[in-house]
């Protein structure tokens, strides 16, 4: 039985079952792995975590957007 999207929303399951973030998000980590400066590298791990947490509020608000606008 296919979930509904409101649960996938709930639950960030289109975040993380999507394939292609999942390997970019494994790369980036890869590559900030090889940064020497212990520091540069939390503050740059940090940084990208506040980034993909604005990016996917805003996507959530674009999916519950468009809910909304369907159920009009």
């Amino acid at each position: 039985m296919e979930e509904k999207i409101e649960e996938k929303l709930k639950n960030k399951k289109w975040k993380y079952t999507n394939i292609k973030y999942l390997f970019e998000l494994q790369k980036f980590l890869d590559l900030a792995d090889n940064i020497e400066d212990e520091q540069m590298r939390k503050l740059l791990i940090n940084q990208m975590i506040k980034l993909d947490k604005q990016l996917t509020t805003i996507s959530e608000e674009m999916f519950e957007n468009i809910k909304n606008m369907k159920n009009k």
